[in-house]
């Protein structure tokens, strides 16, 4: 039987770091065999900002199932009916942002997971498993073993309300959404405040409490990584498309600018 192993989970599951890029402006499947070629374990399709469909986020999704890739799919706020027609679609995880308390996170597990975890409607065959025929409750069991559900913490009351979020049944992982999370205390962008610091080591510390796994987001640069990874971030967004490319880019051409004499 054909399966689409979940990259991003599995390395979660060996206690290692799960790595993934954000993927906005590039809207098509190429970018997963860049991203795949560049070594990352997962893409980050946001249809919270920008303008990818739910029909291109599906696309790029199945390619990344065949590449060996996990296809995590962020939709907005509130639109679960969203997450299940891109889990349907071939995505392997769900991230759902701005989640303040733990009735979301209940409402939110309720959504996305199969019964009995949840009241996730059926919806027929699944391209994690090349669409092949096969009895209903096996495939539930383990698509549902093989999701990877994941909310953002990025408000102060959402950091107060780590532990009882992270008690949740059905939450995979509690994501620290840094940059809004900066805004939202007054301090915007600045990701590595030692408020923001606080904030992540109280959400590391209710992930350990409850078997979660913690993740980071919006603290992109080398030094910023390294004192996550050091504070036990396990599940990292590591940087996005368009500032990688543009970057690389006018580093690029700044070198070869410098050639003339």
């Amino acid at each position: 039987m054909a399966f689409a192993v979940n990259a991003a989970k599995a390395r979660l599951k060996k206690n290692e770091l799960s790595i993934g890029i954000g993927i906005r402006l590039v809207r098509n499947v190429d970018i997963v065999k860049v991203m795949k070629a560049a070594g990352f374990d997962w893409l980050f399709i946001d249809l919270e900002h920008g303008s990818m469909s739910i029909e291109t986020a599906c696309e790029i999704a199945i390619a990344a199932q065949d590449s060996g890739i996990a296809p995590i799919v962020r939709v907005p706020y509130g639109e679960l009916t969203m997450a299940t027609r891109v889990l349907d679609g071939g995505a392997l995880g769900i991230v759902v942002p701005h989640v303040d308390t733990p009735e979301e996170a209940k409402e939110i597990a309720d959504k996305l997971r199969y019964p009995p975890r949840g009241h996730r409607s059926v919806g027929g065959g699944q391209a994690q498993f090349d669409y092949e025929p096969m009895p209903l409750g096996e495939m539930t069991t383990k698509s549902d073993e093989n999701t990877l559900i994941v909310v953002m913490i990025e408000t102060p009351r959402a950091v107060e309300n780590a532990e009882a979020i992270a008690a949740v049944p059905g939450i995979d992982c509690l994501l620290v959404g840094s940059s809004d999370l900066s805004m939202e205390m007054g301090i915007p962008g600045d990701t590595g405040n030692p408020k923001v610091q606080a904030a992540v080591d109280k959400v590391v510390a209710a992930c350990r409490k409850h078997g979660k796994w913690p993740g980071m987001g919006g603290a992109y640069t080398e030094e910023l990584l390294k004192i996550y990874t050091d504070k036990g971030m396990k599940f990292l967004l590591a940087g996005n498309d368009l500032p990688m490319l543009t970057a690389a880019a006018r580093a690029h051409q700044a070198k070869v600018r410098a050639f003339q004499k």
